[in-house]
């Protein structure tokens, strides 16, 4: 009999339901979306969940600054300070602007630091802003696969977040980050419901070593997080 796979559960119950249980340990798994479909809430409640578990985790931002990303999980009733305050949680924010320092710094420190961090948990938010630093296709795909084989090696089990282009949703600006992932979830908003309401839709299009659910699900953002309602079908 196969030994069953070590599951990191998202602390999403509808969505883990959807991966069997969680994300498989050790995969880079990319959640990508457009502006406003919860990318950020998502990989706040991976941690949460991995905080509630007393697992070390670490959060690199190049979007908000830390107060930002506190306040935003407080809104949730997600209480982060106390994490950071134990040694924790790791809260970072990366500057994008310079992007060629910031790479060079994560190849040479982040390993290291994750490793000594004991962190199970990575999330970066988001690889979008990094790889726009970067014209030359040829370096954007070199230093997306080279992170994610440093991320690979410490063992943990990684969240990135990126967003989608604007003419093709089911592919991130770069077309890229799918590609080195393990795993990729594609968040959606549909406004051509009637009414104008807008639906929220979920689906897993990669997920290696996991026989996942193809359908598609409706979720929402609630202010306790995202609930995905792994019972209910899109119409």
């Amino acid at each position: 009999m196969m030994a069953t796979e070590s599951r990191v559960r998202t602390g999403i119950d509808g969505l883990d339901e959807m991966l069997q249980g969680g994300f498989p340990e050790n995969h880079i798994v990319v959640v990508m979306g457009s502006f406003g479909t919860g990318k950020t809430t998502l990989a706040l409640q991976y941690v949460i969940e991995g905080l509630k578990k007393g697992e070390p985790c670490i959060f690199i931002s190049l979007e908000e600054d830390k107060d930002s990303i506190t306040q935003n999980a407080a809104s949730f009733g997600w209480d982060l300070s106390g994490a950071i305050e134990k040694k924790k949680l790791g809260l970072f924010k990366l500057e994008p602007s310079d992007a060629k320092t910031t790479i060079t710094r994560i190849k040479s420190e982040l390993p290291k630091f994750v490793k000594s961090f004991g962190a199970k948990r990575v999330v970066l938010d988001s690889v979008s802003l990094l790889n726009m630093m970067f014209t030359d296709e040829n370096e954007r795909r070199s230093n997306l696969f080279n992170l994610c084989q440093l991320l690979k090696s410490t063992g943990a089990t990684t969240l990135i977040t990126a967003e989608v282009k604007d003419e093709n949703p089911r592919s991130s600006r770069d077309g890229l980050a799918e590609y080195t992932a393990d795993g990729v979830l594609l968040l959606q908003s549909d406004e051509s419901k009637e009414g104008g309401e807008v639906q929220l839709t979920v689906r897993i299009l990669k997920m290696r070593r996991t026989a996942h659910s193809r359908r598609v699900k409706p979720y929402s953002i609630t202010d306790k997080g995202l609930v995905v309602h792994a019972g209910a079908d899109v119409f």
